[in-house]
């Protein structure tokens, strides 16, 4: 039998997947920014990104930066890994976050540094990104504290 082993598999959370529409939100999230989808026909906020604008149907979209600040609009507690990848995660928070340029300008993400006991509805986050490889970065939030 050989005693030499091959390294022990890393578990990987998934990767963000870039297609031709949310590509910018990823590239800027790379550079440590949220870039979120405008019309600029309206100037509507436009979270998941779309072909149209769903307040006035304009196909005119471009991605701009936002402020990171934003308000726990809800969130659940996973205390079971919903897969390998983020078992050292637990218990796992995952907030939906109202940003602050719009009323309903949704964000969900995972909710870093803070006890799930602390947690209350309007709490004011802030962005921050993970590093998943050398090559994603995805927005998670942090309490911003009430300042």
């Amino acid at each position: 039998m050989d005693s030499t082993q091959a390294p022990a598999a890393v578990a990987l959370r998934p990767l963000p997947l870039a297609d031709e529409v949310s590509a910018p939100f990823w590239a800027a999230a790379r550079q440590g920014r949220l870039d979120i989808q405008r019309c600029t026909a309206c100037r509507h906020w436009i979270h998941a990104p779309a072909l149209a604008c769903p307040a006035c149907g304009s196909e005119e979209l471009a991605f701009e930066p936002v402020s990171g600040r934003g308000t726990l609009y809800s969130w659940t507690v996973l205390h079971h890994s919903p897969g390998p990848g983020f078992a050292d995660m637990l218990p796992l928070i995952v907030g939906i976050v109202e940003l602050a340029e719009q009323p309903h300008l949704l964000l969900c993400a995972n909710l870093l540094q803070v006890d799930a006991s602390a947690l209350r509805l309007g709490m004011p986050v802030r962005v921050c990104f993970e590093w998943l490889d050398s090559e994603h970065a995805v927005p998670q939030f942090v309490p911003a504290g009430d300042a």
